[in-house]
This record gives structure tokens, C-alpha cells and sequence, in this order.
């Protein structure tokens, strides 16, 4: 409090005057994450940070820097990739350390959370044969990059085929993940064929995000083994910061904030890890 301020409550005090104050040098408080009406999450494969962020091979996820926040400081939380998903998924890797199919659980996790609380989920897959396939792999399809399937606790419902995606944006369940196939996702493909992919199908839902109360984000599931697993997490919408944060953030972290927007509990992990903050307008 400043010497003014506290000058003029000790007059008060000797005078029995009623004074409010009006402000103080206190820093004001980080702004809580929204409550988005729809969050798209797309998960790409084994790139470091510095292989896709200001490269030119990616010029289109790059350029998503300059329309929100930028996590420069994001992390993977193990290797391989499938522990990496269900960490992200369901706060836990599940005691996964490999890519190994099938494997079913039944515990807490983001889609069984948001459809007990009356909100709506799916995860989309690109190249699946089928909505609600339990296969471990069809062509270009893994289901080790699709944690929601393994779950009891979750419908078939819930497990669709990227054609799924709803044109219309207004459709789209509250929270959903977005899977490209082995070579989309940069797996077995070039980081360019990946960008390209991520900007011819998901850059009307960017835009229009901006501006209808919603969330794209995206990341990466691991790096090359090269670069601690620091990785790129980028996020769009309308009540997102145009801004870099170094606040470092985990698998872990980011389903924290899917948790805490929609007011469901933490999981496993991701109760001790922080929210995103400091990017919320």
C-alpha cells in the first residue's frame, strides 16, 4: 500500500472518518482458463520444438505463433508415444513404457469426466476403417495414438473416423482430438506434409475459433529423443493472448487446464501439475 494511502486511513482513524480505498500496488491475479464452448486438440509425432516452430518446412504451424500463445517451454513426459497419449489423456501413462496393443483400463480419464459432468467428447481418427474400432492397427492407422479406445468407461460412441469431423463447427462436442494417420501426424512423413495437412483441414475451425468462444490446440506427443522432449504446444481461440509463455508445461499440464475449464477433477498426474496460465485474456 502506498505512503499517501496509508497516511489517509491513520487520519481517518483519529478523525473516526469512513474512508474506501480504491487499489493497491498488488500485482492483479492470473485470469483462470475459460470455459470454452468447444476445445479441438491435434496431437503430431516426434518432433522437437526447434524441428517445427520458425522452420520453414512448417510454415503454417509456425505462422500460429502470431495469431496466440506460444508454450516454449512444453514438454513430453516419456518415450515412446503411447504412454505419451494416455498421460495426456487420462493423467497417467497406465504403467505403459512401450507401444504395445490392445490394452484396456478402466480408470478416471477426459472423456469419461466430461460426459458424467453433461458436457461431450470424441476423439476423431483419421484412416480408422470404422466409428468405434477396436483394431490395434488398419493401413496407416495406429490405435496406440488413440488412448480414449482403451478405456471401458467410454462409449463407442465417442471413437469416430476423421470424416466425422463436423463441418459445421457449432456440432462439435465440447472437447475433441483430432489424430492424423502415420504419415499426416509427421510419423512417417515429412514435418512439411504434416503442416500442410494441419493447415487444409484445420484452419477454418482456427479462424472461426477466434472468434466463437473456443480452442484449438496444438501439440506433439514426444520429440526425436534429441531435445530433453521439449516440444511444440501451440493454442488459438478467442480468449487466448497473442504472446510466448515460458511457463513450463507438461502432458500433465495441459490436461489440468482441460479439467479445470470444465470443472471436473484432477487425475493421477495431472493433480499435481499446474493449469496453463497467464495466456487468458
Amino acid at each position: 500500500m502506498r505512503f499517501k494511502q496509508k497516511a489517509t486511513m491513520l487520519v481517518a482513524l483519529l478523525t473516526g472518518a469512513c474512508v474506501v480505498t480504491v487499489g493497491t500496488n498488488e500485482a492483479p491475479a492470473a485470469a483462470a482458463p475459460p470455459r470454452p464452448d468447444h476445445v479441438v486438440i491435434v496431437v503430431l509425432e516426434n518432433h522437437a520444438y526447434g524441428q517445427v516452430i520458425q522452420n520453414s518446412n512448417a510454415p503454417y504451424i509456425s505462422s500460429l505463433v502470431s495469431q496466440g500463445a506460444n508454450l516454449t517451454q512444453s514438454f513430453g513426459v516419456t518415450h515412446p508415444s503411447e504412454p505419451n497419449y494416455l498421460a495426456l489423456y487420462s493423467g497417467s501413462p497406465q504403467g505403459l513404457t512401450d507401444d504395445s496393443c490392445p490394452h484396456t483400463y478402466g480408470g478416471s480419464n477426459l472423456g469419461q469426466q466430461l460426459l458424467a459432468a453433461g458436457r461431450t467428447f470424441a476423439g476423431y481418427s483419421e484412416g480408422m476403417p470404422s466409428d468405434g474400432y477396436t483394431g490395434c492397427t488398419s493401413g496407416r492407422y495406429a490405435r496406440k495414438h488413440n488412448p480414449w479406445v482403451n478405456f471401458t468407461n467410454v462409449p463407442a460412441s465417442a471413437n469416430l473416423r476423421y470424416t466425422r469431423f463436423p463441418t459445421d463447427y457449432t456440432k462439435l462436442p465440447t472437447v475433441s482430438f483430432v489424430i492424423p494417420d502415420l504419415c499426416n501426424d509427421m510419423h512417417d512423413c515429412s514435418v512439411a506434409t504434416g503442416d500442410a495437412w494441419v493447415k487444409r483441414n484445420l484452419d477454418g475451425y482456427v479462424q472461426w475459433a477466434r472468434t466463437h468462444n473456443s480452442v484449438f490446440l496444438l501439440t506433439f506427443d514426444e520429440d526425436d529423443h534429441s531435445a530433453s522432449n521439449r516440444i511444440p504446444t501451440v493454442l488459438v481461440g478467442q480468449h487466448v493472448r497473442t504472446m510466448a509463455s515460458s511457463q513450463r508445461v507438461t502432458h500433465y499440464g495441459v490436461l489440468r487446464t482441460l479439467q479445470d475449464m470444465y470443472g471436473v477433477a484432477c487425475t493421477a498426474n495431472s493433480c499435481s501439475a499446474s493449469a496453463i496460465s497467464g495466456i487468458w485474456n
